[in-house]
């Protein structure tokens, strides 16, 4: 548990944070002072860990707490009252933070109980830079097949245009492999990699990856670089600024380019510009619209009000759906479950969702169909072992291989995300570990070449 208790964190700022906001609002009750806390610790992890590590756990603990911690107190201090009426809280604060609170605290522990020193996290630099020095041109050959797979992976069925999807990702690999080596850092392929990024997420209106990569490119930068505590506040502030304006603006710029504008800068630009205008881009109205993309939460109560009241607990036979299409492919089970199921969704959460939209009940929401509220929270802290049991193995693997721990961002981007349905999230880890393992496996030679002198120079 040291990696949670036993690390850097300016307690200072921690407490000063928590008396402005009793100042800023004296009348918030217990629950939501509690959880902001709690957010706010998380953030601190996150923050300080920036030079040290892939900050893998930290990043899954921070956005659990914003989407079902801040999200919901938020909504419960006032910006609920600016919402439309389906997108409300359901129950009172107390009955959700009672379940809440322990449920995302008990993920964090189990996140962080056998974690050491953030295992899987902490890089070899040493064993890095001369794995890539013996290695060349195997980043480039990385970013080359990222690119090829994300434009190949459109022409085949779902099961295999996932392979290609997560193949597409090695572009990231690559460049990070570039960023770490001991030669001088080439701006071309990563502005090349990152750009095609930006372009893709403006093309589909999604941005949730484009923020996930630019977390890991900034927290590989720190590991190269090691910048202060006054840069990294300065990148800090400006991520969290671009991401309240994406979140801001999405819903308009979905819209405009469903009306047939162009996706790209000129029509976000746009939306951007038309907002300002109206004065309307931080307006009440506004940040309540746009707290709901963030708040997890409100589909949470919604949970906790159909279950047990209109629909029983499913005993455990929900999650062995959620484990048969996480695991078997769909050739073996050709009845499992969708992604973005609807008829699942509405049976527990008894919301009727328009036709193109889907929502998740949540790792939290199927823990608590599952479970009920203490089996939740049990199952919430398997869940959290199970992802850092995953992080401990790249971590002893990476004793023969230490460019492995590179690709632990591959396998985590996805399932740190706390609004995805769980069969997605274990789905994506469960089919990218098995693709590295297989990858390794038969290139075994070119990922291991050397690797004994490597130790013999490391040891000196």
């Amino acid at each position: 548990m040291e990696s949670l208790f036993k690390v850097k964190v300016n307690w200072g700022v921690l407490i000063g944070a928590a008396i402005f906001i009793l100042l800023l609002n004296p009348d918030m009750s217990w629950y939501s002072f509690l959880a902001i806390l709690i957010s706010l610790h998380q953030l601190l992890l996150l923050f300080y860990s920036i030079n040290t590590v892939i900050p893998i756990r930290y990043l899954a603990g921070t956005l659990m707490c914003l989407q079902m911690f801040i999200g919901p107190a938020l909504a419960y201090n006032g910006l609920d009252q600016y919402q439309y009426f389906a997108y409300r809280m359901q129950i009172p604060e107390a009955q959700y933070f009672a379940y809440v609170i322990p449920a995302v605290v008990c993920f964090i522990l189990g996140l962080h109980i056998n974690a050491g020193k953030l295992k899987g996290e902490m890089l070899n630099e040493k064993g890095i830079k001369i794995f890539i020095d013996q290695h060349k041109n195997l980043p480039y050959l990385l970013i080359g097949i990222g690119f090829i797979s994300s434009i190949v992976s459109i022409y085949f069925s779902s099961d295999l245009a996932f392979v290609f999807y997560l193949l597409g990702g090695f572009k990231f690999i690559g460049v990070f492999m570039l960023v770490l080596s001991n030669r001088q850092l080439k701006l071309v392929p990563l502005v090349i990699v990152f750009s095609s990024i930006i372009i893709s997420s403006l093309g589909e209106g999604m941005f949730h990856d484009l923020l996930t990569w630019l977390i890991m490119l900034g927290a590989v930068l720190g590991i190269k670089y090691k910048p202060g505590v006054n840069l990294k506040i300065i990148v800090c502030v400006s991520f969290i600024f671009l991401s309240v304006i994406i979140q801001q603006l999405k819903g308009s710029y979905r819209t405009a380019t469903g009306q047939g504008e162009a996706a790209g800068l000129e029509t976000f630009q746009k939306v951007y510009e038309a907002n300002n205008d109206q004065n309307s881009l931080f307006s009440f109205a506004s940040l309540a619209g746009s707290n709901v993309r963030i708040n997890q939460g409100f589909i949470i109560t919604n949970i906790m009000k159909t279950v047990p009241a209109r629909v029983p607990f499913s005993d455990g036979v929900e999650l062995s759906q959620i484990l048969e299409s996480a695991i078997l492919p769909r050739i073996i089970a050709p009845n499992k479950l969708n992604a973005g199921d609807r008829d699942i969704f509405k049976k527990y959460s008894g919301v009727n969702l328009r036709q193109g939209t889907t929502m998740a009940l949540s790792s939290v929401g199927d823990g608590y169909i599952n479970f009920g509220e203490a089996g939740g929270c049990i199952f919430m802290f398997v869940l959290g072992l199970f992802f850092s049991e995953v992080l401990n193995i790249f971590y002893k693997k990476s004793k023969t291989s230490p460019i492995l721990l590179l690709f632990a961002p591959l396998v985590f981007y996805y399932p740190i995300r706390p609004d995805c349905e769980l069969q997605t999230i274990l789905g994506h880890l469960i089919k990218s570990c098995f693709l590295i393992f297989v990858i390794f496996l038969v290139w075994k030679r070119e990922f291991t070449l050397g690797l004994t002198t490597t130790w013999k120079k490391l040891s000196y």
